[in-house]
């Protein structure tokens, strides 16, 4: 991408962005790619970064282990390995193992599942395999410390054998010698020590020269001397020559080892960029988690949707402020291209210039951004900014020079593909003749089709939104009873500077105030403050609209707590239903099993009786009469024993008797000749000629009776 000025990635505080990004690094690899970052423009390359950076984010948050522990810096080591007679040294090739070891673990992990369910990530080793081969060959020579194992040659061993033997003899003969030596006194508190490789006697000072032997050196005190007996002068000698010898053949078997293994230093190398890769990928996953940065939908055109975006910095210094981050939303397309953004000073206007130029960057450098998903973003070859005083002393140009210098650049250079953003544009010059160029270079970005941001204070600019096609307002909110800015973008309406308000309210003299309005142009004064009410206004709206979403929010809730409430009653309903209905059943048992007993008993009288036809009769009456009758008797003292009726009118509310088949219940409602009856839970609709009003008996009188 091409930036203007070269300063423009630190003016839109992309630099800070790479140092947070710094910070999660590890490898050698990855603090590189950071530091050497480059903004893109091809979309395929931009969208693998960002489905990367998005799979392994989700490997965080799922708490996924992903095998990339590895983070030395072999880059010289591995260069050594691929000149020819060069040679590793053991400490050397456990670092190597251990970069083997994390590559294999790397390359196990991408199963063919995971292949399937991590694309993006996948890609980082898909033009590369696995050799194992290359830590057999260093395992059958070097151990885990780094040291040449006594198998790796038939010479190494014989050599290490021979050399454990004649340390052993050493060890006897200096033990005897000690001994001796300790029981004449000539000995001093250590004993013995090593001195220039060789095993020698701590004798005293003044005793040196009753003991045979060479010379190597007294203490700093001259206190004790460093005598090498005589007896074991010919054993050290031959173990120091051994020792030479399996130098020499160790420094034999490292070099054979790296010569057998430069064919592979590329491959390594391999390995150690595909870690680096996926150090980079996981330190911006780690990012985006810390700015809660999401994937927005990339579309390979000039085009910018942005639903609830921040700015990345400003998100997570409220975030560690426990302070809220207002979002920002905004929508630039081909009927939209360039947004005029005005409102009082320090309400917020650069911010959310800022806000649209660091996410745009981050996008295109492959780092998730702080908006939602369902955002859109399009990809731009140049963005140009122009923000601040940008006077040059080298140039002896002023600030207003400076300016038109920019904006020279600006339009012979600025095309459909092109992003800028343009702080106070006209600043520093007389306001009408400075409005008047600043009219005509958005007329001239406009008609290149670029894309863009312009803060202004100049009512012609926010008047030309309304008539040049391309060109839309924009208004930071303003809250003029607190006097404090709600940094809240709202498109579509200019913003009033709130001049004369921010005056009024810090206190300045009204005569001073009242002479300033007259001052002003009348048309633009009246304008000014049109845009202030209707602001406000819109304000006072959208705080109903809130109020209004929140009661309606309400009343869906009341409204789904209605209906559990009615669901429960009529389960209930459906529950006492179901009990007088088992109740009854039972009744109903008790009564066929009594009516069982008898026609029995009735049988066996009648097969006895010469009489047959009374047996009959009473049959007769005992199926079709008698129950009949029993049971309304059994009712009707019931009801008597509780109810007393009167002659009274039936109203609503009164409790009354059926006529027929004696049940009582409650008149819930009188249509003409009809009531409905509550019986229990059932409603029963019956003539009123068929009801007679009761009244409950005393608890007392019910009782006695």
């Amino acid at each position: 991408m091409r930036l203007y000025p070269e300063s423009a990635m630190v003016q839109l505080e992309f630099d800070k962005v790479q140092q947070l990004l710094l910070n999660h690094v590890k490898t050698a690899y990855a603090h590189h790619k950071v530091e050497h970052m480059r903004i893109h423009t091809h979309i395929q390359y931009i969208e693998t970064e960002l489905r990367q950076t998005h799979e392994f984010m989700l490997l965080l948050q799922t708490a996924q282990y992903f095998p990339g522990d590895f983070h030395k810096n072999l880059e010289k080591d591995l260069k050594l390995l691929s000149i020819p007679g060069a040679m590793l040294t053991g400490e050397q090739w456990v670092l190597i193992r251990k970069l083997l070891e994390t590559a294999g673990n790397i390359f196990r992990w991408f199963d063919s599942e995971r292949r399937l369910a991590f694309p993006a990530l996948t890609l980082v080793i898909n033009n590369s395999y696995y050799e194992k081969v290359i830590r057999e060959m260093i395992d059958a020579v070097v151990d885990e410390l780094g040291v040449v194992k006594d198998d790796a040659s038939e010479d190494l061993q014989r050599i290490r054998q021979s050399l454990y033997r004649k340390r052993n003899e050493l060890r006897r003969v200096f033990d005897r010698i000690i001994q001796k030596m300790n029981k004449q006194g000539y000995l001093a508190d250590i004993e013995e020590s090593f001195l220039n490789g060789r095993r020698v006697l701590a004798v005293f000072a003044e005793n040196k020269r009753m003991i045979k032997g060479v010379l190597h050196g007294e203490s700093d005190s001259r206190q004790t001397a460093f005598i090498e007996p005589e007896e074991t002068t010919a054993l050290n000698n031959e173990i120091f020559s051994l020792e030479n010898e399996e130098h020499k053949e160790v420094q034999r078997i490292l070099r054979q080892l790296t010569a057998s293994l430069q064919p592979y230093a590329a491959l390594m190398q391999t390995y150690l960029d595909i870690i680096g890769e996926f150090d980079y990928i996981k330190a911006k996953a780690k990012l985006a988690t810390d700015m809660n940065a999401q994937m927005p939908n990339v579309v390979n055109k000039a085009h910018i949707e942005l639903k609830k975006a921040y700015h990345p910095l400003l998100y997570l210094y409220n975030k560690q402020s426990g302070k809220e981050t207002i979002p920002l939303n905004l929508k630039l397309d081909d009927k939209g291209r360039i947004l005029v953004i005005s409102g009082p000073n320090a309400g917020g206007k650069t911010v959310t210039m800022k806000t649209i130029g660091l996410c745009q960057m981050m996008l295109q450098a492959g780092l998730l951004v702080p908006m939602q998903a369902d955002s859109v973003m399009g990809i731009f070859k140049q963005l140009f900014i122009h923000i601040g005083d940008t006077q040059s002393i080298e140039f002896e140009l002023s600030t207003y020079s400076s300016h038109l210098q920019h904006m020279k650049y600006f339009l012979e250079l600025a095309n459909g593909k092109t992003m800028f953003f343009i702080d106070e544009l006209g600043s520093g010059s007389d306001p009408n003749l400075g409005g008047s160029f600043a009219e005509v270079i958005m007329e001239e970005l406009a008609r290149k089709h670029s894309m863009g941001v312009v803060t202004t204070h100049y009512l012609n600019l926010k008047v030309m939104a309304n008539r040049v096609p391309g060109i839309i307002n924009g208004a930071m909110q303003f809250d003029e009873e607190k006097l404090t800015p709600l940094y809240r973008l709202v498109v579509g309406k200019p913003g009033s500077s709130y001049t004369f308000s921010i005056a009024e309210r810090i206190g300045l003299p009204k005569a001073l105030i009242a002479r300033a309005r007259k001052l002003v142009d009348e048309d633009h004064f009246t304008l000014d403050k049109l845009l202030n009410r209707t602001e406000q206004d819109l304000q006072r709206l959208e705080v109903r609209e809130a109020e209004l979403h929140k009661l309606m929010k309400e009343n869906e809730r009341l409204k789904k707590e209605m209906e559990k409430v009615m669901n429960r009653e009529k389960h209930d309903q459906q529950v006492e239903l179901l009990k007088q209905q088992n109740r009854f059943r039972e009744e109903q048992l008790t009564y066929l099993k009594e009516m069982e007993r008898k026609l029995k008993a009735m049988v066996i009288e009648w097969r006895k009786t010469d009489n047959k036809e009374e047996v009959v009769k009473l049959i007769h009456a005992l199926l079709f009469k008698q129950k009949e009758k029993l049971t309304a008797e059994k009712k009707d003292k019931k009801v008597d024993n509780r109810y007393t009726e009167t002659a009274d009118p039936i109203a609503e509310g009164d409790k009354v008797k059926m006529k027929k088949n004696r049940q009582v219940g409650v008149v819930k409602e009188i249509r003409g000749k009809k009531a409905i009856v509550q019986v229990g839970v059932i409603p029963i609709t019956i003539d009123v000629a068929e009801l007679v009003k009761v009244i409950e008996k005393p608890a007392e009188e019910e009782a006695t009776k």
